[in-house]
């Protein structure tokens, strides 16, 4: 059972708020680079699902809506920003004020989405959400599977104590797996 796509875009905007959140003009050049990057990736593979997923299901439904016709241009918008901060560095003076720029864009794209098109599909896709939402999911694997590395190094970056803590369950998980394996190994010889 899938959560609907509803959902999913939802959480894909409070993920990229709380990375929003995490930047700061006095954080250190690599935390910055590791924020910024993580916020881009997330940005494209969102805006790639929406494209290729929602908004056709959506304009099927109410194919005149300004919202949505607005959309991928701002998505188009975005993509020219990110386009931009990955060619310079945080050390350029540009940086932090292109950043900003791209947290105020995605902040009210965000806010139309939310307030518009959700609402909307929940209307009117309700018995399909669940359907879309797989269908997204599976094409989110694809998307992330492009670049595990990338997205690995820059979420260690922009939430390294969540990374540490979950590098430490795992870890730990890999020691008991391992103590067991070798009791019971200990056991039969």
């Amino acid at each position: 059972m899938s959560p609907t796509i509803t959902t999913l875009i939802r959480l894909d905007h409070t993920h990229v708020t709380s990375a929003f959140h995490r930047y700061r003009n006095e954080t250190a050049w690599w935390r910055k680079r590791a924020i910024v990057n993580s916020v881009c990736a997330a940005l494209e593979i969102h805006a790639q699902l929406e494209e290729e997923i929602f908004y056709p299901a959506l304009a099927r439904v109410d194919p005149d809506n300004e919202t949505l016709k607005k959309s991928r241009a701002e998505h188009d918008a975005m993509r020219e920003v990110i386009g931009t901060l990955r060619s310079m560095g945080p050390e350029n003076a540009a940086y932090d004020a292109l950043f900003m720029q791209l947290i105020r864009e995605t902040l009210h794209h965000v806010a139309d989405e939310e307030t518009t098109l959700l609402p909307i599909a929940e209307r009117s896709l309700k018995h399909e959400l669940r359907t879309l939402g797989a269908q997204m999911t599976q094409r989110r694997m694809q998307l992330l599977g492009e670049r595990p590395v990338e997205i690995a190094v820059n979420t260690a970056g922009t939430f390294p104590v969540a990374t540490a803590l979950l590098a430490t369950v795992v870890a730990c998980g890999m020691v008991k797996l391992f103590s067991g394996n070798h009791r019971r190994r200990a056991s039969h010889a």
